[in-house]
């Protein structure tokens, strides 16, 4: 597979993607929370204002996808991401980005992030066959995990120690790389076949709910996925402020602690090529989120001096980075097994908006437990509702699927 031109480009394209959205999560909170001195609210909101687009487009990028090339879609969106951080990067340097700036630039931001993460998740199905599904799965998670790695970390010591608008400008940079690269796959989709009497748009989108409705295996992953999403957002809306003013940590010392889970999904990525295989995909799925998603109980009970508390969080964010990235790459292979090529797009897109769709909600419960109950009894509390996520599962068919890739 590394051999193939295409789908190094395409790696390296969503690489590069990735890197520059990891980045961009971290640097528009923390210069909110740093410099613009956010309440607890304001910054839930702009987290929920990022996340909309995914509650509000998912649906209809999905039926979009389906009948577009799929290399068209991430280039004209790497493109708009770079521009708008490009445009940010330069109202910051004239002292205009304030939190109505911030705002829209998270929309923009999220809405064209929705379009790529659709279309990437759809062009592997079209560029390899069946049977790399797993493979293919495996090394693009992985260098999603080499963006865990590299952007929170990089944006966290931007914002610190020079400013926003710099750690804006490096997003930028990042989308432009990845544009240049996936410009340049040469190889011809396998586009699904046009009707001769193709369904209008709305039909479209009803047939891809229908699709996964019906189906029970991805009518659970939309569950589980629901559960996480929600309960995360909620999660990281009090953690990125319990980090700096709870523990008193630096943003350098945040983005550090942020990219542990990095090296934990990396880790993750390789076991997800191996495991399923050989202990079943139920059993790696259910033990990999209870692992992963448990990992945060501990970081509620985190006090006293650097030197105890920042290895901590590293081995927590290690431990949930494997873990979910367990989830992901096994989650989406079986996902793109059951689905016919015709219904990629949507397919993808009904699990995006039923379960990231509900994290605009999520980061506002966020803060408002923040504000009212405090930081470290509402981490505790968003915390145990992540175990929801590998209950859903563990009481699911998910949990019986076997060694082979279900059909």
């Amino acid at each position: 597979m590394w051999r193939d031109a295409d789908f190094r480009r395409l790696w390296m394209g969503q690489t590069a993607s990735q890197l520059g959205e990891h980045a961009s999560l971290v640097v528009l909170p923390l210069f909110a929370v740093l410099t613009l001195n956010a309440s607890a609210g304001q910054l839930g909101v702009l987290r929920a204002v990022g996340q909309a687009p995914i509650l509000l487009l998912s649906l209809f990028v999905g039926a979009w996808v389906d009948r577009w090339r799929t290399r068209t879609t991430m280039v004209l969106t790497d493109l708009g991401r770079s521009l708008a951080l490009g445009a940010a990067a330069t109202a910051g340097l004239f002292g205009w980005l304030g939190l109505p700036a911030l705002l829209a630039l998270a929309f923009a931001v999220g809405t064209l992030s929705v379009f790529f993460d659709v279309a990437y998740q759809a062009s592997l199905v079209r560029l390899v066959e069946r049977d790399q599904l797993v493979r293919g799965n495996s090394a693009l998670e992985g260098s999603r995990s080499a963006a865990q790695i590299g952007g929170p970390a990089l944006g966290g010591a931007l914002v610190s120690l020079l400013s926003a608008p710099i750690a804006a400008a490096s997003g930028a940079l990042f989308f432009a790389l990845s544009f240049l690269s996936i410009r340049r796959i040469r190889r011809a989709e396998s586009m699904p076949e046009r009707l001769e009497h193709p369904l209008r748009f709305w039909q479209r989108i009803h047939e891809g709910l229908r699709f996964v409705a019906g189906d029970t295996v991805l009518r659970t992953v939309c569950l589980a996925s629901a559960a996480f999403q929600f309960s995360y957002a909620a999660l990281m809306t009090v953690y990125l402020l319990f980090l700096p003013r709870e523990l008193h940590l630096s943003g350098t010392v945040v983005g550090l602690a942020l990219t542990a889970a990095g090296p934990g999904a990396l880790l993750g990525s390789l076991l997800a090529a191996r495991l399923p295989s050989r202990f079943g995909h139920g059993t790696v799925l259910v033990c990999a989120a209870a692992l992963g998603d448990g990992a945060f109980l501990c970081v509620p009970a985190l006090h006293g001096s650097l030197a105890l508390t920042v290895p901590a969080l590293l081995a927590v964010g290690f431990v949930f980075g494997c873990g979910g990235q367990l989830v992901n790459v096994t989650v989406m292979a079986i996902r793109q097994a059951v689905t016919p090529n015709g219904m990629q797009g949507r397919a993808a897109a009904t699990i995006t908006c039923v379960g990231m769709g509900l994290t605009p909600l999520g980061s506002l419960v966020g803060g408002f437990l923040a504000q009212e109950w405090g930081l470290r009894t509402s981490l505790l509390v968003t915390a145990a509702a992540m175990m929801l996520s590998p209950t859903a599962m563990a009481l699911s068919p998910l949990a019986r699927l076997g060694r082979d890739l279900p059909t």
